[in-house]
């Protein structure tokens, strides 16, 4: 091809991509993940997946350009829940459906999720512990366009020790619990936590999700025991930052959680019985808070309907889930690093919004807790040069909600408009 006709092919395809024009976005009002304010009517200028500008005012669109009027609502940057489980959701029925279903099964389950999540307006979410790492297949899926979703950090199979809360046979028969090893995320020692994090870069994993303590839901006796060796904390710690992971410990016991934080773990997740020593220690430390308030607050509900738990589950529901929320309001005001994250899978995913209310219930301003979920969880997750506010530059993962959510922030809980890397999701 002679320079003549390649200059001539160069410029018709400028012409056919400016043809495409860009999606003008008018907003009534603006939260823009970084400020303290909720600004007044604004245009959003998006060319691809990207955001080009944020202009103040409602600029008129170009002739190839494509109005999205939000006119009526208030814009922001897609929020981010830093701790939900897409391959399953809880119900009465959950320890027999263990039993029950096949791999598929939960794959299928998951993209369902997925899809219900993103369209509730979360376009980024942390996966802590999933089976049988469907949620790694389903990452991929997403970020190839096979399927909607959010844009999915996962830890693949959560590790924990013989017994533990991530001890996937706690409850069964011996004669068919067998002796499940790091590849089930089982660890019994140091060799078995290098082996764990090793066998979770090989499965694709994120980062590493450790239990810490006991859990409010696994068939065992106690919710708050430390469950692992300081050793063995600093193995699996060592092991995953060879491995560039970060570490996020699943802790309702202060003792564990202070065994984990001292062994350089990235986050706490619920946090329960969180002391003032542990705060200060976290503080110390730079290690984050997931507080999980709604997880709480629905694992204590459903511990008065009976048989909804096993005996031995239904205690620890209802004395772990209002202490969730008495320690998230200590945490904030002695200042730990919090970001937002809410457990769903426990809850119904396409709630996650709930867990707002209960964040500025225990008294952390509105526009706090909505950066919790936006600018902050970009920066906690490494990503923040690329979402978690709006601005020029980043992806246009973008919502829109009726109303302002600094004076009423429930209506988080009904997202009207989801745009992720500049496809449209949603509008109503």
């Amino acid at each position: 091809m002679s320079v003549r006709a390649l200059a001539a092919f160069a410029a018709l395809s400028v012409m056919a991509l400016s043809a495409e024009g860009a999606k003008v976005i008018h907003a009534g009002a603006l939260i823009d993940g970084k400020g303290d304010r909720v600004a007044g009517p604004a245009t959003l200028i998006i060319e691809g997946e990207r955001i080009a500008e944020v202009v103040e005012g409602h600029r008129a669109p170009g002739p190839d350009d494509e109005l999205v009027d939000l006119s009526g609502q208030t814009v922001l940057p897609g929020l981010m829940d830093m701790h939900t489980h897409l391959s399953f959701e809880f119900s009465r029925r959950a320890y027999l459906l263990e039993f029950q279903q096949e791999e598929a099964d939960y794959a299928l389950a998951g993209a369902a999720y997925a899809k219900r999540t993103l369209l509730a307006g979360f376009t980024t979410v942390r996966d802590l512990g999933d089976a049988y790492n469907v949620t790694v297949a389903l990452r991929d899926a997403i970020n190839r366009g096979s399927l909607d979703g959010p844009r999915i950090f996962t830890a693949a199979t959560a590790i924990g020790t013989t017994g533990g809360h991530a001890d996937p046979t706690n409850g069964w028969a011996s004669r068919i619990a067998g002796d499940p090893g790091p590849a089930d995320g089982v660890v019994n020692g140091v060799d078995d936590a290098w082996k764990a994090v090793r066998q979770r870069y090989k499965d694709g994993a994120d980062l590493i999700k450790i239990t810490a303590t006991g859990g409010v839901l696994s068939v065992a006796r106690s919710g708050q025991n430390p469950q692992w060796r300081e050793e063995e904390l600093a193995a699996v710690v060592a092991a995953a930052r060879d491995y560039g992971f970060h570490v996020a410990a699943h802790a309702h016991g202060t003792e564990g959680m202070k065994r984990a934080v001292r062994a350089g773990v990235y986050s706490i997740e619920h946090g329960s019985y969180m002391d003032e020593e542990t705060m200060e220690l976290m503080k110390d430390r730079g290690t984050w808070y997931v507080p999980t308030i709604m997880a709480g607050e629905w694992v204590a509900e459903k511990a008065g309907i009976q048989g909804y738990f096993p005996e031995l589950v239904r205690p620890k529901a209802a004395a772990i889930g209002p202490q969730i929320q008495a320690t998230f309001a200590k945490a904030y005001r002695a200042g730990v690093p919090i970001v937002f994250g809410t457990d769903s899978g426990v809850s119904a995913h396409g709630d996650n919004a709930r867990e707002f209310s209960l964040m500025v219930a225990g008294g952390m301003p509105p526009m706090e807790a909505i950066q919790s979920a936006t600018s902050v969880a970009a920066r906690f997750l490494g990503i923040d040069d690329e979402v978690g506010t709006l601005e020029a530059g980043k992806l246009a993962d973008i919502i829109a909600v009726s109303g302002d959510p600094v004076a009423d922030v429930t209506v988080l809980e009904d997202v009207r408009f989801v745009m992720k890397e500049g496809v449209i999701y949603r509008h109503q």
